[in-house]
């Protein structure tokens, strides 16, 4: 069961930097640490082999992984994207009712969250709570303090 993940042009060629530094740099640097553990001799006492194998079995998964999700990525066509309601890429400006205060935030892929340049995850509540919302409706969403009201003010594209 594969699952389509929607990135800017940014995104993705982040995603493919991040594959490729993992399989031009960190791969070979997993087989020499193992060649240079099995140098060291009996390797059914070499806990220095046994750790660069565990790392190479964890490095391998996270490269099949990253295959995958570049894989089942597909490109946003950002000047295509309706602003009428919340979608990914959606700029969305919202007002927290219970205290007032304004926020903003970009609906991006899980893989290009970040919260601290305001970027979240449609996956994240909020960003599944604001999906489909149109400019003046309310979202209640359920985080882990209880339930957020949240009106949307305004959506834009970036």
């Amino acid at each position: 069961m594969s699952k389509t993940s929607y990135y800017t042009q940014e995104g993705l060629d982040k995603l493919k930097e991040e594959l490729n530094h993992l399989k031009d740099i960190e791969r070979p640097k997993a087989s020499q640490a193992i060649a240079e553990a099995r140098d060291k001799g009996d390797l059914s006492e070499n806990a220095e082999y046994d750790a660069a194998k565990e790392a190479q079995g964890m490095l391998e998964m996270r490269i099949a992984k990253m295959e995958e999700n570049y894989a089942n990525a597909r490109l946003i066509d950002e000047s295509q994207l309706d602003v009428s309601k919340v979608l990914v890429l959606s700029t969305v400006e919202l007002l927290n009712k219970s205290n007032g205060m304004k926020m903003t935030y970009t609906l991006v892929a899980q893989s290009e969250a970040d919260l601290k340049s305001g970027k979240i995850s449609v996956n994240s509540p909020i960003g599944k709570g604001l999906l489909g919302k149109k400019v003046g409706e309310m979202a209640q969403i359920n985080v882990p303090n209880g339930t957020i009201e949240l009106e949307i003010t305004k959506i834009s594209r970036n």
